[in-house]
Protein backbone atom coordinates (compact mmCIF):
# COMPACT_ATOMS: atom_id res chain seq x y z
CA UNK A 1 0.00 0.00 0.00
CA UNK A 2 1.41 3.33 -1.12
CA UNK A 3 -1.25 5.96 -0.05
CA UNK A 4 -2.52 5.99 3.63
CA UNK A 5 -5.57 4.87 4.19
CA UNK A 6 -8.79 7.26 3.79
CA UNK A 7 -9.25 8.88 7.07
CA UNK A 8 -5.66 9.56 7.21
CA UNK A 9 -5.37 10.71 3.92
CA UNK A 10 -8.24 13.13 4.59
CA UNK A 11 -6.00 14.25 7.76
CA UNK A 12 -2.86 14.60 5.42
CA UNK A 13 -4.97 16.50 2.84
CA UNK A 14 -6.71 18.79 5.51
CA UNK A 15 -3.10 19.56 7.59
CA UNK A 16 -1.52 20.22 3.83
CA UNK A 17 -4.37 22.94 2.80
CA UNK A 18 -3.73 24.49 6.01
CA UNK A 19 0.20 24.83 5.64
CA UNK A 20 -0.44 25.65 1.62
CA UNK A 21 -2.13 28.43 2.76
CA UNK A 22 0.16 29.73 5.75
CA UNK A 23 1.93 32.92 4.04
CA UNK A 24 5.35 32.12 3.49
CA UNK A 25 8.06 32.80 0.65
CA UNK A 26 6.54 31.15 -1.82
CA UNK A 27 3.03 32.06 -1.89
CA UNK A 28 4.63 36.07 -1.58
CA UNK A 29 6.26 35.13 -4.36
CA UNK A 30 3.70 34.27 -6.49
CA UNK A 31 1.47 37.34 -5.58
CA UNK A 32 4.37 39.43 -5.90
CA UNK A 33 5.00 38.09 -9.61
CA UNK A 34 1.23 38.04 -10.08
CA UNK A 35 0.83 41.91 -9.28
CA UNK A 36 3.60 42.82 -12.12
CA UNK A 37 3.27 41.09 -14.77
CA UNK A 38 -0.87 39.65 -14.40
CA UNK A 39 -2.36 36.92 -13.78
CA UNK A 40 -0.46 34.20 -16.31
CA UNK A 41 3.00 34.85 -14.53
CA UNK A 42 1.58 33.99 -11.13
CA UNK A 43 0.12 31.03 -12.38
CA UNK A 44 3.79 30.25 -14.04
CA UNK A 45 5.53 30.68 -10.93
CA UNK A 46 2.79 28.67 -8.93
CA UNK A 47 3.90 25.85 -11.37
CA UNK A 48 7.68 26.87 -10.90
CA UNK A 49 7.11 26.22 -6.94
CA UNK A 50 5.49 23.02 -7.26
CA UNK A 51 7.93 21.81 -9.25
CA UNK A 52 10.71 22.88 -7.01
CA UNK A 53 8.44 20.74 -4.20
CA UNK A 54 8.30 17.72 -6.47
CA UNK A 55 12.68 17.85 -6.51
CA UNK A 56 12.20 18.39 -3.13
CA UNK A 57 10.02 14.98 -2.86
CA UNK A 58 12.78 13.14 -4.77
CA UNK A 59 15.14 14.76 -2.84
CA UNK A 60 13.50 13.34 0.30
CA UNK A 61 12.14 10.00 -1.18
CA UNK A 62 16.49 9.00 -1.90
CA UNK A 63 17.45 10.27 1.56
CA UNK A 64 19.24 13.24 0.32
CA UNK A 65 17.35 15.23 2.97
CA UNK A 66 18.32 13.33 5.39
CA UNK A 67 21.96 14.22 4.77
CA UNK A 68 20.86 17.70 4.54
CA UNK A 69 19.17 17.25 7.75
CA UNK A 70 22.48 16.03 9.26
CA UNK A 71 24.94 18.51 8.00
CA UNK A 72 25.01 21.70 9.35
CA UNK A 73 27.82 22.74 6.82
CA UNK A 74 25.21 21.37 3.83
CA UNK A 75 22.33 23.20 5.49
CA UNK A 76 24.29 26.22 5.61
CA UNK A 77 25.68 26.70 2.18
CA UNK A 78 22.08 25.76 0.41
CA UNK A 79 20.10 28.43 2.97
CA UNK A 80 22.88 31.18 2.07
CA UNK A 81 22.41 30.41 -1.83
CA UNK A 82 18.72 30.59 -0.97
CA UNK A 83 18.87 33.97 1.02
CA UNK A 84 21.06 35.52 -1.96
CA UNK A 85 18.82 34.63 -4.80
CA UNK A 86 15.15 36.18 -2.84
CA UNK A 87 17.77 39.54 -1.73
CA UNK A 88 18.45 39.60 -5.44
CA UNK A 89 14.96 39.47 -6.81
CA UNK A 90 14.03 41.89 -4.31
CA UNK A 91 16.83 44.50 -5.08
CA UNK A 92 14.89 43.86 -8.96
CA UNK A 93 11.76 45.11 -7.96
CA UNK A 94 12.94 48.24 -5.81
CA UNK A 95 14.95 49.45 -8.87
CA UNK A 96 12.54 48.79 -11.43
CA UNK A 97 9.81 50.39 -9.59
CA UNK A 98 6.82 51.09 -12.16
CA UNK A 99 8.87 49.48 -14.76
CA UNK A 100 8.00 46.05 -13.67
CA UNK A 101 4.38 46.18 -14.43
CA UNK A 102 5.07 46.95 -18.05
CA UNK A 103 3.40 44.42 -20.37
CA UNK A 104 6.13 44.14 -22.75
CA UNK A 105 8.65 43.70 -20.12
CA UNK A 106 6.73 40.99 -18.69
CA UNK A 107 6.71 39.56 -22.61
CA UNK A 108 10.00 39.57 -22.59
CA UNK A 109 10.75 37.79 -19.48
CA UNK A 110 9.02 34.55 -20.84
CA UNK A 111 7.41 32.12 -18.69
CA UNK A 112 10.28 29.90 -19.17
CA UNK A 113 12.12 32.18 -16.54
CA UNK A 114 9.03 32.65 -14.39
CA UNK A 115 8.88 29.22 -14.16
CA UNK A 116 12.50 28.82 -13.27
CA UNK A 117 12.37 31.39 -10.61
CA UNK A 118 9.49 29.77 -8.75
CA UNK A 119 11.28 26.72 -8.74
CA UNK A 120 15.02 27.81 -7.86
CA UNK A 121 13.22 30.04 -5.09
CA UNK A 122 11.66 26.59 -3.77
CA UNK A 123 14.69 24.14 -3.74
CA UNK A 124 17.48 26.35 -2.52
CA UNK A 125 14.70 26.68 0.43
CA UNK A 126 16.96 24.00 2.88
CA UNK A 127 13.74 24.08 5.76
CA UNK A 128 11.46 22.65 2.84
CA UNK A 129 13.49 19.26 2.82
CA UNK A 130 13.11 19.17 6.97
CA UNK A 131 9.32 20.12 6.68
CA UNK A 132 9.33 17.49 4.52
CA UNK A 133 10.85 14.99 6.83
CA UNK A 134 8.98 15.87 9.58
CA UNK A 135 5.73 16.17 7.93
CA UNK A 136 5.25 13.32 5.03
CA UNK A 137 6.50 10.03 7.68
CA UNK A 138 3.81 11.25 9.39
CA UNK A 139 0.66 9.54 7.20
CA UNK A 140 2.97 6.85 5.82
CA UNK A 141 1.25 3.51 7.02
CA UNK A 142 3.01 1.62 9.14
CA UNK A 143 2.48 -1.50 7.06
CA UNK A 144 3.73 -0.38 3.90
CA UNK A 145 6.15 -2.65 2.22
CA UNK A 146 7.58 0.25 -0.07
CA UNK A 147 7.77 3.54 2.44
CA UNK A 148 10.10 5.65 -0.31
CA UNK A 149 7.31 5.28 -2.64
CA UNK A 150 5.08 6.28 0.08
CA UNK A 151 6.86 9.40 0.71
CA UNK A 152 7.42 10.36 -2.92
CA UNK A 153 3.44 10.09 -3.34
CA UNK A 154 2.75 12.07 -0.20
CA UNK A 155 5.16 14.57 -1.33
CA UNK A 156 4.17 14.63 -5.41
CA UNK A 157 0.62 15.22 -3.62
CA UNK A 158 1.30 17.86 -1.28
CA UNK A 159 3.26 19.82 -4.53
CA UNK A 160 -0.32 19.60 -6.84
CA UNK A 161 -1.86 20.46 -4.38
CA UNK A 162 0.34 23.64 -3.54
CA UNK A 163 -0.50 24.19 -7.60
CA UNK A 164 -3.95 23.59 -7.17
CA UNK A 165 -4.48 26.93 -4.19
CA UNK A 166 -1.44 29.13 -5.24
CA UNK A 167 -2.63 29.22 -8.95
CA UNK A 168 -6.11 31.16 -7.78
CA UNK A 169 -4.31 33.08 -5.53
CA UNK A 170 -2.11 34.37 -8.57
CA UNK A 171 -4.74 34.96 -10.92
CA UNK A 172 -6.83 36.91 -8.04
CA UNK A 173 -3.53 38.76 -7.07
CA UNK A 174 -3.02 39.18 -11.18
CA UNK A 175 -6.46 40.87 -11.51
CA UNK A 176 -5.25 43.66 -10.23
CA UNK A 177 -2.26 44.19 -12.01
CA UNK A 178 -4.10 46.14 -15.14
CA UNK A 179 -5.10 49.04 -12.04
CA UNK A 180 -1.49 49.56 -11.35
CA UNK A 181 -0.29 49.42 -14.64
CA UNK A 182 -2.86 52.69 -15.26
CA UNK A 183 -1.38 53.78 -12.32
CA UNK A 184 2.43 54.13 -12.02
CA UNK A 185 2.41 55.91 -8.81
CA UNK A 186 0.80 53.29 -7.40
CA UNK A 187 2.64 50.52 -9.02
CA UNK A 188 5.92 51.68 -8.05
CA UNK A 189 5.12 51.80 -4.36
CA UNK A 190 3.67 48.35 -4.68
CA UNK A 191 6.98 47.12 -6.24
CA UNK A 192 8.93 48.65 -3.17
CA UNK A 193 6.64 47.25 -0.97
CA UNK A 194 6.88 43.72 -2.95
CA UNK A 195 10.81 43.95 -3.17
CA UNK A 196 11.09 44.68 0.50
CA UNK A 197 9.27 41.75 1.43
CA UNK A 198 11.23 39.26 -0.48
CA UNK A 199 14.78 41.05 0.73
CA UNK A 200 13.19 40.28 4.59
CA UNK A 201 12.18 36.63 3.11
CA UNK A 202 15.59 36.29 2.34
CA UNK A 203 16.97 37.84 5.77
CA UNK A 204 14.67 35.68 7.29
CA UNK A 205 16.27 32.58 5.57
CA UNK A 206 19.57 33.24 6.53
CA UNK A 207 19.16 33.94 10.02
CA UNK A 208 17.13 30.36 10.20
CA UNK A 209 18.90 28.09 13.03
CA UNK A 210 20.65 24.97 11.54
CA UNK A 211 18.77 21.80 10.28
CA UNK A 212 19.79 19.71 13.24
Amino acid sequence: MTMPPIDTLWLFLAASVLLILTPGQDLYLVMTRSLAQGARAGVVTAAGVSAGLLGHTLLVGVGLGALIRASDTLFVLLKTVGAAYLVWLGIGLLRAGAAAFDTTEGQRAGVGRLFLHGAVCNLLNPKIVVFYLAFLPQFVPLDTSAPTLSLIALGATFAALTFVIKAPIGCAAGALSSTFRRRPGIAAWLNRISGGILIVLGARLLAQETAG
